[in-house]
């Protein structure tokens, strides 16, 4: 398919923007169906005030981690989540031996 840049107006400040032929192109090889409805500067603004400044994909503050005893060797482990008491918690190195390999 062939893909002409588009002039697109803003939700949010009212500006005209481009939707060029190459970002149409990215949004339709992605299943993106709906155009954009703000222009980056918009869209930077909306993001930083969600506090989103690492993209969709890790980074970002520290994850809070908690203290743990490992329920196969004893040694202390730090998790990502608050142990409960009712579900045994492992150190990375007992967890990836009894987790099933993802590939």
């Amino acid at each position: 398919m062939s893909y002409t840049d588009k002039a697109l107006t803003c939700v949010d400040c009212g500006a005209e923007f481009t939707f060029s032929a190459e970002d149409q192109e990215y949004h339709a090889s992605r299943g993106f169906t709906n155009e954009p409805k703000r222009c980056s500067s918009c869209r930077a603004s909306r993001k930083s005030e969600r506090g989103d400044s690492r993209g969709s994909y890790g980074g970002g503050s520290a994850r809070q981690m908690f203290s743990a005893v490992c329920a196969q060797c004893g040694k202390t482990a730090e998790v990502p989540f608050e142990p409960r008491g009712d579900r045994p918690v492992y150190c990375r190195d007992c967890f990836s031996q009894r987790a099933p390999s993802r590939y």
